[in-house]
């Protein structure tokens, strides 16, 4: 009976059809530098509208260690992932985009980190070649979402690493169908080991991280692991409500002691009526994301729903 360990490889993808054999071969190169391993390379599909997963099947046919998850819409890169990783089989497995902006070249010094005894082991994005804007943007949001979170957060880490066996069998009991992956693993306390890279640009395809996308992780981020929005809002409300209290007796005082020659006028109540009002729906918002949040988990539904499967046993919860 072997004993060699096997490491699978998640890649989630959706119209990469111009990445995904590229990504397998370098995926392949890394692993003759680790002889003493198996791998399974696990393709996750968003239901591709281009020629990704027939470029997937001429992989699969002629390397049986691809394999491949076809889902029957696009469930999101969220859903789609977390999935994946539960149906991975490795005694260690790697969480990567099949963009190629998150290097396979890496894979190496994970397995060496794991090797050494992390049971997690992430890969962080110190610098990206991406435009200035767009990662002074995420730079901003890291530090942002690390200061208000419950639990000490990664930064510039966006799911990408090694998780072993035993850290993904915790995140299958917690049952969480959409959860923010790098708040959850964090939360988990395992201590990590850091592998820095340096963001290439994607050079095949768009990106699929539209504003929604963007918007949805960075809120799921938030409202998943933090309070101190919703605590804000609270203080706030009861700050301006004081605050108009103060007003309105100093308006008092005021208009006795100068009755004839005292008079305000309509714009300071027309400024101070937006003003209320646009706090009112800003905090509404806030509450909106939190109900948002616990409405998803309480709808139990399924994570994907699964098309096809491609040199993979039947599925199995």
């Amino acid at each position: 009976m072997s004993t060699r360990k096997l490491i699978s490889v998640v890649t989630p993808c959706f119209n990469e059809e111009g990445n995904v054999e590229e990504l397998h071969q370098r995926i392949v190169t890394q692993f003759e530098q680790l002889p003493d391993y198996d791998f399974e390379h696990i393709y996750i599909d968003n239901a591709s509208t281009d020629g990704t997963v027939a470029a997937i099947r001429r992989l699969a046919s002629a390397d049986l260690r691809v394999k491949a998850i076809v889902n029957t819409r696009n469930f999101g890169i969220i859903r789609s992932s977390n999935y994946a990783l539960l149906q991975a089989r490795g005694d260690a497995i790697i969480n990567m985009a099949s963009d190629m902006q998150e290097p396979p070249e890496l894979i190496v010094d994970f397995v060496r980190k794991w090797e050494a005894g992390f049971k997690v082991v992430v890969g962080v994005k110190p610098q990206s070649k991406e435009t200035p804007a767009m990662f002074a943007l995420r730079r901003l949001y890291y530090a942002t979402v690390g200061r208000i979170a419950d639990i000490k957060l990664i930064a510039h880490y966006t799911g990408f690493g090694l998780y072993d066996r035993e850290v993904i069998e915790h995140v299958r009991t917690i049952g969480d169908h959409y959860p923010y992956f790098r708040g959850l693993i964090a939360d988990l306390g395992y201590p990590h080991a850091e592998v820095p890279y340096l963001q290439p640009l994607r050079t095949r395809g768009i990106s699929k991280s539209n504003f929604y996308a963007l918007y949805d992780m960075a809120m799921l981020g938030i409202t998943g692991h933090s309070k101190v929005p919703i605590r804000i809002a609270t203080m706030g409300g009861f700050a301006l409500s004081a605050l108009s209290l103060i007003m309105a007796i100093v308006y008092l005082v005021y208009k006795l002691i100068y009755w004839d020659e005292f008079s305000l006028g309509v714009a300071p109540i027309l400024i101070g009526f937006f003003f209320f009002a646009s706090v009112q729906l800003f905090f509404i918002g806030v509450l909106g994301e939190y109900i948002a949040n616990i409405h998803t988990q309480v709808q139990n539904r399924p994570m994907v729903v699964e098309r096809e499967r491609i040199n993979l046993p039947p599925h199995s919860d």
